[in-house]
């Protein structure tokens, strides 16, 4: 790892241009030591996936500050060893959860679903729970995952009873598993033995094809789960059906079938109707309201809308639902007949700030085409105007675009609309004249240019703009943080004549071949990259910005990641890179993030948005981190998954950082 008195020297080079002036001021730090630790502010845990039940990734936390980040240090890591490379037979495992802290423990899962509890202070294992995975081989270009766990206090049994307090996680199984928060061991009360199994009502569907990856929410007595249902396969795909659950008993207490109203089913079908939109991101909740929101994906396939007869109805939205019915309470699309991928990845984020919408109780709903939006969150009326703009038309055979989509007005888009010709970017003028010719040979009209036969550039890709990550919000500066990728592809629909056919084990990402069976059309993607393999779009590649949510301006945009660990050295240029996972915002005025394909764990100066301080990691973090303070005489903590993704090494580990006494 490198020497925390990196980011020192870092800053005070950009002080001190004089090398003499900067030598000596670096002496006289090193001879003055660290201030001693200030023990004056707050404590707070993070018991929520994003911090709280609505996901503002946010902590009233002071004691790290802008003044002495650049003294951080491991405080300790824990290796969980649930790694696989594929090598095995098995499919390569992502460990990017977010752990909770609440009761004074440390609650993850991993990618292989097993959960761990850890003292927060120290690092050191409480217990662990394994669910004896049956599935360890996926198709497509998805890793074993498990982004986070939720945790449920039942306020009618006492705190030292066996399930009082609960752990529920979901699994590739396709399980949904309830664990004492104490011990570990399954609540034997709660379904069969612990488990609720999640694929009764989808018909004969196979295992690999639909399984949570994102954790469930716990919402009032009611555990709230969604699934990833594996994408561009078939017109059919299993249901992307949303259910709640009994808390205690683990009891179905309802299910929302995604269906548009008035919806009549075929006969002699599974109970829930295939190829509706699912749900496999992040869910919000507000115990207050009984409501849950939940960010939907594409009814079935994504790239052909012309066989869905309607199932987009609540497709790429944000949809609010009661919680004791699972009815439909509003919803709110963010794009007509998606053709594009561009379903809502990023947990919707409650919030409620003077000044913003008349002070209203809001959401901040990020989405992959950069923009945002700004929603009442009893009515989803927009808060601020949203435009139905004219997009590109003349889609393929068969297919019905919606001539206008909507863009918001406060902010404006937060990622560039269109990449042309003159825009090819290289790092020499051969990769230049080699992007301008790949973008010239496409269809490029801008954003919501549909697929084609001869090929679509598509920008923002379907990766972001904002994916999963979503944003963090600083309710007291009126704040709002997001990371985003700026990355074309390539999108061809191909003929059902000219496709050979697929073995679903054998796409590759990033490049990609899918069938779409049941349409006149299969789907390849690919990455818009030049000869060198670098993007064809200018940097930079991977970007944070902070955004003022009360005038809608953006106050500061930052470079985010380096193409380090993905070019070799010297190529080592800090012209931002995709990112997955997200950011947190501290009330001493810090963003920390990792997200990035270098291996790196970064904080950010919330009032200018400069890097201050990074940390390299043993592997790419492509979680949101955590930090907690949990005694008046404690540290202050920030902790990151380090465990890679789908472009990087697979990883174990659990970092926390904290200051030196």
């Amino acid at each position: 790892m490198e020497s925390p008195a990196v980011p020192i020297v870092v800053r005070l080079r950009r002080a001190f241009h004089c090398p003499l002036v900067l030598g000596l001021v670096i002496l006289i730090a090193s001879a003055c030591g660290s201030d001693p630790l200030d023990h004056s502010g707050p404590t707070a845990d993070w018991p929520e996936y994003g911090g709280d039940k609505g996901g503002m990734r946010y902590s009233p936390l002071t004691q790290i500050t802008p003044d002495n980040v650049d003294e951080l240090e491991v405080a300790w890591v824990y290796h969980h060893g649930d790694v696989s490379d594929g090598s095995d037979g098995t499919t390569r495992t992502s460990f990017n959860a977010t752990p909770l802290v609440v009761d004074d423990t440390m609650y993850f899962c991993t990618g292989m679903n097993r959960v761990i509890a850890l003292d927060p202070e120290t690092g050191s294992e409480r217990w662990a729970f394994d669910p004896q995975m049956k599935q360890t081989k996926l198709r497509g270009p998805y890793p074993r995952t498990c982004r986070g766990v939720a945790y449920w206090a039942d306020p009618y049994r006492p705190d030292t009873s066996t399930c009082s307090r609960r752990i529920f996680t979901g699994t590739l199984d396709s399980e949904l598993i309830a664990l004492d928060a104490q011990t570990g061991l399954p609540c034997e009360d709660f379904g069969d033995a612990g488990r609720v199994r999640l694929r009764e009502g989808l018909g004969d569907v196979p295992a690999w094809e639909y399984y949570p990856t994102s954790p469930p929410i716990a919402v009032r007595d009611v555990v709230v789960v969604g699934a990833l249902v594996a994408d561009n396969l078939r017109v059919d795909a299993p249901g992307g059906v949303v259910r709640g659950f009994d808390a205690r008993t683990g009891e179905l207490r309802w299910a929302w079938d995604p269906v548009p109203p008035g919806w009549t089913p075929k006969p002699g079908g599974p109970k829930y109707q295939t190829g509706t939109p699912n749900v496999w991101s992040i869910l919000s909740g507000d115990n207050d309201r009984g409501l849950v929101f939940v960010p939907t994906g594409n009814a079935a396939p994504d790239a052909y809308g012309g066989a869905r007869n309607g199932l987009d109805h609540y497709a790429s939205s944000t949809v609010a639902l009661d919680v004791n019915t699972g009815e439909v309470a509003w919803y709110f699309q963010t794009v007509h007949h998606d053709v594009w991928d561009y379903d809502v990845a990023s947990q919707p984020v409650l919030f409620q700030i003077p000044g913003v919408g008349e002070g209203a109780p809001a959401i901040a709903q990020a989405t992959k085409m950069g923009h945002l939006f700004l929603l009442h969150r009893e009515t989803g009326d927009p808060l601020y105007p949203v435009e139905e703009r004219a997009v590109p038309q003349g889609g393929v055979g068969g297919e019905v675009l919606s001539p206008t989509q909507p863009f918001p007005t406060h902010p404006a888009p937060l990622h560039a609309t269109s990449l042309t010709p003159e825009d090819a970017w290289g790092f020499t003028p051969i990769d230049r004249a080699d992007c301008r010719e790949r973008i010239a040979a496409v269809r490029s009209e801008g954003i919501f240019t549909p697929p084609s036969v001869g090929g679509t550039l598509q920008f923002p890709s379907a990766g972001g703009g904002a994916n999963w990550g979503s944003v963090s919000i600083d309710p007291n500066r009126r704040v709002l943080y997001v990371n985003q990728m700026h990355a074309a592809q390539l999108v061809w629909l191909i003929e059902r004549e000219d496709f050979v056919g697929m073995d679903p084990d054998s796409v590759v990402y990033p490049d990609e071949l899918y069938p779409q069976a049941g349409t006149p059309y299969a789907l390849k993607k690919a990455p818009l990259l030049s000869n060198f393999g670098a993007p064809c779009n200018p940097p930079p590649w991977g970007t944070l910005t902070a955004v003022d949510l009360e005038s809608g301006e953006v106050l500061w945009v930052s470079t985010l990641g380096s193409t380090r660990d993905m070019a070799p050295f010297p190529l080592w240029f800090d012209l931002g890179s995709p990112n997955l996972g997200g950011s947190i915002a501290t009330a001493s005025g810090l963003i920390f993030i990792g997200a990035t394909t270098d291996k790196f764990l970064r904080a950010f100066d919330a009032t200018d948005g400069e890097e201050i301080w990074r940390q390299r990691l043993p592997f790419t973090a492509n979680a949101t981190p955590l930090t907690y303070r949990l005694r008046s005489n404690g540290k202050q903590f920030v902790v990151v998954a380090a465990g890679g993704h789908g472009w990087s090494e697979p990883g174990d580990a659990v970092m926390a950082f904290a200051l030196p006494d």
